[in-house]
């Protein structure tokens, strides 16, 4: 079973990065599952991913992991939900200990609607994505 917040889709090719995003140039139907680009979500991430939009504070990053005989005995392509920009800098300054009562609150709740948001509406929109990731791999010949 997939964790909220992340899905496998196990295939029976490797796939890199690029590859990936010229298959989804290829096939996504960006009227319909919206578009996308290939960047970082924050300035801070370390690595690259194809992004799509979820909400405002998430969107979902795509990417693949090759087998590679040790740890990781199968190709899969992943999507997971992750922080916006805007959702990180919200992160962050959740994070910052303050003194007050009330301001203590009002992070918890700010809080609170971020993981209501993030199990709520961004999973809904990864779980369309990840069903239709599937078919065109599918369609393609390419899930295990």
């Amino acid at each position: 079973m997939d964790l909220i917040g992340r899905q496998v889709i196990h295939t029976n090719r490797a796939f890199t990065l690029d590859e990936l995003y010229q298959f989804m140039q290829e096939h996504w139907d960006t009227e319909r599952y919206n578009t996308f680009v290939k960047g970082a979500p924050t300035d801070l991430s370390l690595d690259m991913y194809i992004l799509l939009p979820a909400t405002p504070r998430f969107l979902v990053i795509v990417f693949a992991k090759a087998a590679n005989g040790k740890r990781r005995k199968e190709n899969k392509v992943i999507l997971s939900v992750a922080n916006t920009p805007a959702g990180a800098i919200e992160g962050f300054a959740r994070g910052i200990p303050t003194h007050s009562i009330i301001t203590g609150v009002w992070q918890m709740s700010k809080h609170m609607s971020s993981e209501k948001e993030r199990k709520g509406p961004a999973e809904e929109v990864l779980q369309t994505y990840t069903a239709y990731m599937r078919e065109l791999l599918q369609a393609a010949g390419y899930l295990e």
